[in-house]
């Protein structure tokens, strides 16, 4: 398996989007990562956005450091304007990126990007509702299903996570 010995750290809060949870939660999985769910407090349980799925974080984002993961992926949904708050969970983001570690951000993901200050004269998308947003934080905003910008992994909505997926793999594997 291409991904065995990594281990992906996967973003969970209040109203995560569950599918752009769930499906790279189980495609890292499938390629033989190890995944560990953070939030903002370990043992906490948070509903979807749909309210049909839940999770429960195993770690808090004080309780890890960039040095412990491959990559951390940020699910969108109403999850990312709650977690954007929290200190710990972008200090996490920044010290990945400080690392060139990969990140992945889908849909409104790009809003934990924006407030960790990584987005300044990089391209970025994410669904037309954080355009302005992501512009305002320095990013160059680009309508493509997804893409690799560095270390950066970018996913425009939930129709586009199969493209969001390729983007992820190819960056872990290489």
């Amino acid at each position: 398996m291409r991904l065995d010995g990594k281990v992906i750290g996967i973003l969970a809060g209040p109203g995560y989007e569950d599918l752009e949870f769930w499906v790279p939660c189980m495609r890292v999985q499938e390629e033989g990562a190890e995944v560990k769910v953070i939030g903002t407090k370990a043992g906490q349980s948070y509903t979807s956005k749909s309210g049909g799925l839940t999770v429960e974080c195993q770690v808090a984002a004080n309780d890890i450091s960039a040095d412990q993961l491959d990559a951390l992926l940020v699910p969108g949904g109403w999850a990312p304007d709650k977690l954007r708050r929290d200190k710990s969970i972008l200090k996490l983001v920044q010290d990945m990126n400080d690392q060139g570690k990969i990140l992945g951000f889908i849909c409104h993901a790009g809003w934990v990007a924006a407030s960790a200050g990584i987005c300044k004269g990089i391209r970025a998308t994410g669904s037309t509702g954080i355009k302005d947003d992501m512009e305002n934080a320095g990013a160059r905003w680009v309508d493509e299903p997804a893409f690799r910008e560095g270390n950066l992994v970018w996913g425009r909505v939930v129709e586009d996570i199969p493209d969001y997926c390729r983007e992820l793999i190819k960056a872990l594997i290489t």
